[in-house]
């Protein structure tokens, strides 16, 4: 299982960190020990000061395939889910400046929590699902896929043009504008249309 994650896919977010909107899906991973499940804690890494949350629907890959046709990459689907990008941005940013990967920003353990995920069919539109974060029972982040620069189709059809995807792989989206800091002792809680499918602790 391979986790691929979509950066700058909301024009808001691109704006608010100084990025460009860009012409093709940005993407890039985190190993499965990113993976954080079954509502456990996330741990504040002692190597950061600055650890930042993105919230993000996640699709659950169901098939294997290659060189997928974005007319027909919806069959690659069935399930969309949500998840909480976790960047270490003081990292990021020092990578940034020297040209290096983001790797030790983004790929660190725990840094991709999921929740529970839901059928598609349960969506009216794929193109019309709202999503939001609360930290603290305040909203922090709140999106909708209409907003999106790369559909879902348009994302899996580009990201298996250069790396196979097989069943149980799973893709962030992307988040939208708003993204934050963390700060141990927080209470996220995570929504797909008003449903809670993601609650953690950070400790």
């Amino acid at each position: 299982m391979k986790i691929i994650c979509i950066g700058r896919n909301y024009i808001e977010h691109a704006k608010e960190l100084n990025n460009p909107v860009p012409a093709k899906p940005v993407f890039f991973m985190k190993p499965d020990t990113a993976l954080l499940q079954k509502n456990n804690p996330f741990f504040y890494p002692a190597f950061s000061s600055d650890v930042h949350y993105e919230t993000e629907l996640v699709l659950k890959i169901n098939r294997n395939g290659k060189y997928i046709e974005e007319p027909f990459a919806d069959k690659y689907f069935e399930e969309i889910g949500i998840g909480i990008d976790f960047t270490a941005r003081d990292l990021q940013s020092e990578q940034k400046k020297k040209g290096l990967p983001w790797e030790i920003a983004k790929a660190f353990d725990g840094a991709a929590p999921v929740g529970q995920f839901v059928n598609k069919s349960k969506f009216k539109d794929l193109n019309d699902i709202n999503f939001s974060l609360q930290i603290n029972g305040e909203v922090r982040q709140e999106g909708n896929t209409r907003d999106m620069i790369f559909s879902f189709n348009r994302i899996i059809a580009y990201v298996s043009q250069f790396i196979s995807l097989k069943t149980g792989d799973l893709i962030f989206t992307g988040t939208p504008a708003g993204v934050g800091p963390t700060q141990i002792n927080d209470r996220f809680e995570a929504f797909i249309e008003g449903e809670k499918l993601l609650e953690f602790n950070v400790k």
